[in-house]
């Protein structure tokens, strides 16, 4: 054949392969294994979400050359939950405020004679222990001209003592007051979370804990503060993890978590032989003895010889 009579015909079979190819509905995507994709879909169009183990999930657009595996179980969030955080502050006032209305605690102030000078607010900011003095602080960063701005230079002064000098008679009041605004609400919130909840939500989760023994650091960590002491939380934490292996190192949960509490009790106990302990005698352990690892309701406890139940 001629030169350009060979190119004719090349031509032509390349064109009928395009049009066939076209006429083909799998043509607009190819699969990156080699088969046919259907047209990517946008987000608004993807499968509607799905709930796996409490939390929900967006279920991917599948490819029709490969069927999507099932949807591995999401991780429970444990205390972090909303309900179960709610639970956790519900338990945490039981002890701290002899109520279950939490949210009545922000302008709780009242000197209870434990050597720490005032203890106030939702988890017990003390003005003898610092965490008090680091609220004020932040809120005044953020809040200048507030109420208890005035108090910083005593708050520093009485700082790891029991001492009210500066304080009386005027702190305890600006204080209450102070508390019944959303932005000092919201700053004892955001400080709890930084300084207690959050960092015992994390070294439980690392220990292999699930909610009850997540609540247990929780509460440890409240009481007790993040100090490394024996005294402090986690001086309490290593002692534990030196006498039992926690599930994250193939120990069994119920007998770790009943080690930390031994020795939690211990401690409360060495620095005042008559300490009230119910808030691990007669609730923690209650719930570690009934095996509620995962602090299901219904729950009921007491503190101070008193009943609380949660339906």
């Amino acid at each position: 054949m001629k030169r350009a009579d060979c190119l004719f015909f090349v031509l032509a079979a390349v064109l009928i392969t395009a049009a066939v190819h076209l006429a083909t509905p799998e043509h607009a995507t190819a699969d990156p294994k080699g088969g046919a994709s259907p047209p990517a879909r946008s987000r608004a169009q993807a499968e509607p979400e799905r709930v796996a183990g409490g939390k929900a999930v967006v279920a991917p657009a599948t490819s029709r050359a490969a069927p999507a595996r099932p949807a591995a179980p999401a991780r429970s969030v444990g205390l972090a939950a909303p309900d179960k955080k709610e639970l956790a502050q519900e338990i945490v006032s039981s002890a701290e405020n002899s109520t279950l209305k939490w949210h009545e605690a922000y302008g709780y102030i009242e000197d209870i004679g434990d050597g720490q000078g005032y203890t106030a607010g939702l988890v017990g900011f003390c003005t003898g222990t610092h965490d008090l003095l680091t609220l004020v602080e932040r809120y005044t960063e953020a809040h200048p001209d507030n109420g208890l701005a005035r108090y910083l230079p005593a708050l520093r002064e009485v700082d790891g003592t029991d001492s009210h000098e500066g304080l009386d008679p005027g702190f305890p009041a600006a204080w209450r007051h102070e508390a019944g605004l959303t932005a000092f609400r919201e700053a004892q919130d955001s400080e709890r979370d930084r300084v207690y909840f959050d960092p015992a939500v994390r070294l439980a989760k690392l220990d292999g804990l699930g909610t009850l023994g997540q609540f247990i650091y929780y509460d440890a960590m409240v009481l007790h503060g993040p100090g490394t002491g024996d005294h402090g939380f986690h001086g309490l934490r290593e002692r534990a993890l030196r006498e039992t292996d926690p599930p994250s190192e193939g120990g069994d949960e119920k007998s770790y978590l009943g080690a930390f509490l031994d020795i939690r009790r211990a401690a409360m106990k060495s620095e005042d032989p008559d300490r009230d302990t119910t808030r691990v005698d007669t609730a923690q352990r209650r719930f570690l003895d009934e095996g509620n690892l995962g602090l299901r309701t219904p729950l009921e406890w007491k503190v101070y010889g008193e009943t609380y139940r949660v339906p």
